[in-house]
């Protein structure tokens, strides 16, 4: 599914630049790298990507800024690579537009992994089969049908909401604020102790572990992601 691929790392550090370069060329991938935002924007015009790697901060152009203008222009998955691990750093990055962040130093594994994932998202949304199976878990999104290990599960209005949008967006770290807007809408982006309640009540459904979520994953002090790649 990744053989191919075409990944823009955006990165000042030629070091970075070159080693991500070679690893990821290694596992299949294609390749370009710029320096700064004005030249990553001009490489995308010549050429899309399917998945952009964006330092936060870049010289003159910022990294939020230039997700900000090729989100303009396009929907392909950005992962922002920081060496800041502040929480707001990176819940802002998520709001700006995007997928998923890595803070540095980091493993080219890991990068890779993250890459892999966003890939798989955007495949899967492709797909029209409205059922879908994550380990033993079953979701009928057509019939609003849900079965744990063979066991229908009965899910309220609001935790099939939810459900839903993690599922659409599985393996994307989503904002508290983000997930409060898609499933209560506008006007309800602070009622975060509403989301963890329902959060709870989904994994106490869903997961036969409650305390040990395979499925929806917690990231401290950003929000939750859906983990489709749960055994």
């Amino acid at each position: 599914m990744n053989k191919g691929a075409r990944i823009l790392v955006v990165d000042d550090e030629r070091e970075i630049r070159r080693c991500l370069e070679l690893s990821l060329e290694e596992r299949g991938f294609t390749v370009i790298a710029a320096e700064s935002g004005e030249r990553a924007l001009d490489l995308l015009q010549q050429r899309p990507a399917d998945v952009a790697i964006i330092d936060l901060l870049l010289p003159g152009m910022d990294g939020l800024e230039l997700t900000q203008k090729i989100r303009i222009r396009s929907t392909i998955p950005i992962i922002f690579l920081s060496a800041i691990g502040d929480d707001k750093i990176k819940v802002e990055a998520l709001e700006y537009g995007a997928d998923d962040y890595v803070t540095k130093p980091f493993s080219t594994e890991e990068v890779i992994a993250r890459i892999r994932s966003v890939l798989r998202r955007v495949v899967g949304s492709k797909d029209i089969n409205p059922v879908l199976t994550f380990s033993d878990l079953e979701i009928d999104f057509e019939r609003r049908a849900l079965r744990l290990s063979g066991e229908p599960i009965k899910l309220t209005p609001m935790e099939y909401e939810l459900l839903k949008y993690m599922v659409q967006n599985a393996g994307r770290v989503l904002t508290r604020r983000m997930l409060l807007s898609a499933v209560w809408g506008p006007g309800h982006e602070d009622d975060t102790q509403s989301l963890r309640v329902l959060v709870r009540q989904l994994r106490k459904k869903i997961e036969k572990t409650p305390a040990k979520p395979r499925f929806i994953l917690t990231d401290l002090g950003v929000g939750y992601r859906f983990n489709a790649e749960a055994t």
